[in-house]
């Protein structure tokens, strides 16, 4: 169990959370800064610091010892030797690919796309979406996701299986912010003029019941998803922008993620998806674009231009051999980029910290240079950076007193036993075994190392049987993307 000192005389709701170094990930430049050269630290780390939560907010950082005076009895988390850093944030997933992990690396995007998750999209239910959703939610935790941005894609018309993403998130005591990433022009039928519109206004009935079913859950905001433009219909991504505007809506999409993408755009439109995006409207409208890979100056400007936020996913766009995002181009010209993990089965993994050594790592061998992107810039983005990119900074991504009470605990593991260098240990060589507690709006759902909202066997029994269903169901199997579970004896 967590270390936790004087607990029978402490207040409900409030507590310390102490570590060998807080790194508070605040007073930061903001993107595009020329204040701090590469390698160089700045304040905001604090040697055998705390941080004082009661109800559910930050109430003070500062030294242990001064902390621990002035709440006398207070519990205090910690024994003095670890990391407290805030709450990772996972800037683009898609948990509609929860149980879909482990196939297609060998596949590109366009591939991947129609051979695996298009077709595991047209069996996903709530059910499935909520049950996943749990599955993956332990994972996140465990690597010290405590916010996660996800677009769930499915072309199972009428099922609402986005709407299971809520059910999930809310079960884990996740923050999160939910989007429908809709694609019309694949879905069954959609070559019939009646059945294309009925499918649009299906769509449209699901992001609404999206977008309220979250407005009803008090840590889950709301985007409008766009799966990819290219998937989008006509009228669609014209109805979509209407509706954006008429609700204040902010938007989730992907762009420029690999060539065949801009080549088809150009096709389709005589022009590129960022210019598509702009000449409809989307730009206007707070924007997070996944990947960004193949991105021109003049895509460029008009992201910069707009405030448009970027989701870096390094580990997919690997594996996918997409390419690589100008992470460093972009973040000089002022751009907020964050971190994702992308989905499960692009990535086969939900682990933040995997995906944020990897942000460092791609850079570095990319550009031949190790100054070219350094520990506290990835931390940034993973943080306080992630955070500006969904307009949740002024909640979360750093600790500060009055923000919500999004923290991690990394403790008791080799991973972070030797702390020469604090954000450095944690970029380059911290693991989900090093995740010991973790508090999101002030409510612990990880301690001593175990989720304590998901019951992680009890949610993995409850899961195969499902993915062993999605894959069969979906095709998968007979593709032989998947292999059917062997019989098990009594």
């Amino acid at each position: 169990m967590s270390d936790v000192i004087g607990q029978a005389r402490g207040r409900a709701g409030e507590f310390l959370v102490r570590g060998a170094f807080v790194l508070t990930m605040a007073g930061l430049p903001g993107p595009g800064s020329r204040d701090r050269a590469p390698g160089v630290r700045l304040d905001g780390v604090i040697a055998d610091g705390a941080v004082h939560v009661r109800d559910g907010a930050i109430a003070a950082v500062g030294p242990f010892a001064e902390l621990a005076t002035a709440r006398p009895g207070v519990p205090v988390h910690g024994d003095g030797t670890g990391v407290v850093l805030p709450g990772l944030v996972s800037t683009h997933t898609h948990l509609s690919e929860a149980l879909a992990t482990g196939m297609g690396s060998e596949l590109s995007l366009f591939e991947w796309g129609a051979e695996i998750v298009g077709p595991l999209g047209t069996v996903l239910t709530r059910a499935d979406a909520a049950e996943g959703t749990a599955l993956r939610a332990v994972e996140m935790l465990l690597s010290g996701v405590t916010t996660v941005n996800d677009m769930f894609c499915h072309a199972n018309i009428g099922s609402r299986a986005s709407l299971g993403v809520v059910d999930g998130l809310v079960r884990a005591g996740l923050r999160g912010v939910v989007s429908y990433g809709a694609e019309d022009t694949m879905a069954p039928g959609a070559e019939n003029p009646e059945r294309a519109a009925e499918i649009i206004e299906d769509v449209v009935a699901e992001q609404r019941e999206l977008a309220a079913a979250a407005a009803g859950a008090p840590l889950l905001q709301f985007r409008y998803g766009i799966g990819t433009l290219l998937g989008q219909s006509d009228p669609l991504l014209e109805r979509g922008v209407a509706l954006c505007r008429e609700h204040g809506w902010a938007v989730h999409t992907h762009l420029a993620e690999v060539r065949e993408e801009v080549t088809m755009a150009r096709l389709r439109w005589g022009h590129r998806t960022v210019e598509h995006a702009h000449r409809l409207g989307y730009l206007e409208r707070p924007l997070i674009a996944g990947h960004c890979v193949w991105l021109t100056e003049a895509d460029i400007a008009l992201l910069v231009a707009h405030g448009v936020a970027v989701a870096h996913n390094p580990v997919a766009n690997m594996i996918l051999g997409s390419g690589v995002c100008p992470v460093p181009r972009l973040r000089a010209a002022g751009l907020a980029v964050g971190i994702g993990t992308d989905g499960a089965a692009s990535n086969d993994s939900q682990d933040m910290l995997q995906a944020v050594k990897a942000a460092a790592l791609l850079q570095k061998v990319h550009h031949r240079d190790a100054l070219v992107i350094d520990a506290l810039d990835v931390l940034a983005m993973a943080t306080i950076d992630g955070a500006r990119a969904l307009g949740l900074d002024h909640l979360v991504g750093s600790l500060e007193p009055g923000k919500r009470a999004d923290l991690v605990l990394l403790q008791d593991t080799v991973d972070i036993a030797v702390l020469h260098d604090p954000i450095g240990q944690v970029v380059y060589g911290a693991s989900p075994r090093s995740v010991r507690d973790v508090w999101v709006d002030g409510r612990q759902v990880v301690a001593d190392h175990a989720c304590v909202t998901v019951d992680e066997r009890a949610q993995i029994g409850r899961c195969r049987p499902l993915a062993a269903r999605l894959a069969a169901a979906a095709g998968l199997v007979a593709a032989g993307h998947a292999t059917a579970p062997p019989a098990r004896t009594p």
